[in-house]
């Protein structure tokens, strides 16, 4: 698609994986579809008439493309659609990617091992050590986290990370035109000049609400080889991150707190309901996501990868065995792909075929 194209449909700030997918169906691209816009189209999308108004209210406000663009490039900031080929590997693989991804930063580091990482607002001084338990130790071994931004728990997943000389992913539930909290606008600042990432999938002026908020939470979950629940009272936000973590066939962990308190009650029930692993150590993550340490001068080293398409194949694979086909359909890759990766995984030592055309994950 054209540029101009994904500037005007990024800016109306209406389209779904499944919206997208019609009207590839019906125009063959975004580009003809974009020709043809009009109230019957969104209304045949599905756009509910409040949606629709907006939407056309926002393509006249819009003038032209090339001053969005130019704005855009003022902040430093880049605009990649789902056919980019720089869009996240792991991402394009959950049911309901963003179409769009607003991001300042370094892209690159989401073909290293993420892990998502979440808790509540309200975070305690035992969460706080949780999370200075926890992190150092992620970075050490090479991965690179990911969390949302919030106050509390998310916050400190930041700050310790680029404590620890790490590189951190931050997700933002609206436009990278402001930050919220206000609060953590230095601390945007610091994660990028440390080649970190914030990423959003909305519009440069979209403000948070009561959607954005939770709808921000799938891309953690996306990104990641896997969550890790680190403060959670029940009702948390951050317990629907790991929900999507399960449904993308992802690993999730939860740390355990005291059975009196309330700030872990969200925790203990996914862990009680078989949701999420109980860890009470780092090394049992990174065990279980097949981060392989070695010990190199007091220091320990991540398995690496020769692609993102690598690494997200090695995050699909499990110890149940599972069929090239099976892999093919979770992937959408091509068989040979899959078969060349696999194999590449094997020399690695990091999958093994158990025969009859069966894989699983060492």
């Amino acid at each position: 698609m054209q540029q101009s194209t994904a500037l005007i449909w990024s800016y109306l700030n209406i389209l779904t994986k499944k919206r997208y997918d019609v009207l590839l169906q019906q125009y063959n691209s975004l580009d003809g579809a974009l020709e043809s816009l009009s109230p019957e189209m969104l209304r045949a999308l599905g756009c509910k008439e409040e949606t629709m108004m907006t939407a056309l209210n926002r393509l006249d406000d819009l003038q032209n493309a090339s001053d969005y663009e130019q704005e855009l490039a003022r902040r430093g900031i880049t605009l990649i659609s789902i056919e980019d080929a720089a869009y996240p590997t792991m991402l394009r693989t959950i049911p309901d990617p963003p179409i769009f991804l607003y991001y300042k930063g370094s892209l690159e580091i989401l073909n290293q091992p993420c892990i998502g990482c979440v808790g509540r607002r309200e975070m305690s001084e035992y969460g706080k050590r949780v999370v200075a338990e926890f992190i150092p130790a992620f970075v050490r071994a090479g991965m690179v986290t990911v969390s949302g931004l919030a106050l509390g728990i998310d916050t400190e997943v930041a700050r310790e990370t680029l404590h620890a000389g790490g590189k951190t992913v931050a997700i933002v539930g609206h436009g990278l035109a402001d930050i919220y909290p206000s609060s953590n606008r230095p601390l945007v600042k610091q994660i990028i000049e440390s080649g970190g990432l914030i990423l959003s999938e909305y519009p440069l002026d979209m403000p948070g609400d009561k959607y954005t908020f939770p709808a921000r939470n799938r891309i953690i979950a996306g990104l990641s080889s896997g969550t890790i629940v680190l403060e959670a009272g029940e009702g948390s936000g951050s317990l629907i991150t790991a929900d999507l973590a399960l449904e993308y066939g992802r690993d999730v962990f939860a740390v355990p707190g005291q059975i009196f308190d309330p700030g872990y009650a969200g925790s203990h029930r996914f862990i009680s309901q078989a949701k999420a692993k109980l860890v009470s150590e780092p090394q049992e993550v990174l065990n279980d996501l097949g981060i392989v340490s070695f010990a190199t001068e007091g220091k320990k080293t991540a398995r690496t990868f020769n692609d993102a398409h690598e690494q997200a194949l090695y995050t699909m694979l499990t110890t149940m065995p599972q069929s090239v086909s099976d892999l093919v359909e979770r992937a959408q890759l091509d068989a040979a792909v899959i078969t060349a990766k696999l194999t590449m995984l094997e020399l690695s030592g990091a999958a093994k075929n158990t025969g009859n055309g069966l894989w699983v994950r060492l």
